[in-house]
């Protein structure tokens, strides 16, 4: 059958890249015929402008602004080189409409073909963000005679404030079937009369590690290291890091921009290097839910802090559920006490494969009714 899948596409974000890439694997593999939709709101759609001013003391006038550009321009310049490696993966990798889409309205105005939509995965329906406020990321452009699925849907928090509640209800409400990745996610749907939910694994647990060894096509570091993926330059994690270069000798790598204390930075490559960092890695240190994901899949020593965002959930509930809440790092203490080589992974594997096939499961019989 036809199906068009609708998630935060094109932000230059490994995990949502990588997360959307498996979603339609997996739905290809199974012998359907696959696009995501090429949606960009406004909000979503900020990324590598060269003229942009986002600093409001350098917003007042044409002057500051033009000054603000002038110091900005030549880092920005390098940083196309970013988005050049995301749209090549994108272009290989993720297939989408050819029709751009940049309203909830324009959607339904021009609803794009297909016997089946499916919503997810990532934060699509965190209203922290503009995201989750999005009507299109609930399928609300659909008709209502076309199959509606929530596939791995992420609230990321552990509640929805009181003035959306309405909003998600009513929104969630139309869709056919619906999971959604988190227990926490689960939760909230319940306290909204929402029944019927079922809690799936994120999109990349879908695809066997042969199939994502498959994507890697670039050679691996020289030297030992650790990977280090963190959104906070979390001082923790810097001294955790430290720590394991002085006793083992291993080079610290990462792809954050601002982490300056890493032997190498591949800030400005794609998902696939990404990819190539965690499988080789001796020790993976972060704050991102696919991070940890990939750790899991490619059974790698890594532990994960909480983010200053509002979105730990994910992180929590995700080690949680493979029984490894001893892998969140809360504190300078955990840090000290921290030893290697203690995930048993065939635990681990004993957690993941019911989960798994509830997965696939839900995925399967959700879409039985068009087969």
């Amino acid at each position: 059958m036809k199906i068009k899948t609708i998630t935060c596409h094109e932000v230059y974000n490994y995990g949502a890249s990588l997360q959307e890439y498996a979603l339609l694997k997996f739905l290809e593999d199974l012998g359907h015929e696959t696009e995501t939709i090429h949606y960009k709101p406004s909000y979503l759609s900020n990324h590598f402008k060269l003229l942009e001013v986002n600093n409001d003391f350098f917003s007042k006038n044409i002057v500051l602004r033009i000054i603000y550009v002038i110091l900005k321009f030549p880092k920005r310049l390098i940083n196309l080189k970013r988005k050049k490696s995301f749209d090549e993966f994108a272009i290989n990798y993720i297939k989408s409409t050819k029709k751009l889409y940049k309203t909830n309205d324009e959607l339904k105005l021009n609803v794009p073909e297909a016997d089946a939509f499916i919503c997810g995965s990532d934060q699509i329906w965190n209203s922290f963000f503009e995201n989750g406020r999005d009507p299109a990321f609930y399928l609300d452009f659909v008709p209502n005679d076309k199959l509606k699925i929530s596939y791995a849907a992420s609230f990321a928090i552990d509640s929805v404030e009181d003035k959306f509640k309405g909003f998600v209800k009513e929104k969630v409400a139309r869709l056919d079937h619906v999971s959604v990745r988190e227990l926490s996610g689960k939760k909230i749907l319940d306290d909204l009369g929402i029944n019927h939910v079922t809690q799936v694994l994120d999109p990349v647990f879908l695809l066997e590690p042969e199939k994502w060894n498959q994507l890697i096509t670039v050679d691996k570091e020289k030297d030992k290291y650790i990977f280090i993926y963190d959104f906070d330059s979390n001082p923790l994690i810097k001294k955790m890091a430290e720590n394991y270069k002085r006793k083992y000798g291993w080079k610290i790598i990462t792809v954050n921009e601002l982490i300056n204390y890493a032997d190498k930075n591949y800030f400005l490559e794609g998902p696939i290097k990404f990819l190539s960092l965690v499988k080789n890695a001796e020790f993976v240190i972060s704050n991102s839910f696919h991070a940890v994901a990939f750790s899991i899949i490619f059974k790698k020593e890594f532990v994960v802090f909480n983010r200053q965002d509002k979105i730990n959930t994910r992180m929590r509930d995700l080690l949680a559920s493979i029984g490894q809440n001893q892998l969140l790092i809360m504190d300078d203490d955990m840090v000290k006490k921290h030893a290697l080589y203690k995930i048993d992974y065939d635990r681990v594997q004993e957690y993941l494969e019911p989960l798994t096939e509830t997965s696939i499961k839900f995925l399967t019989n959700s879409l039985k009714i068009y087969d």
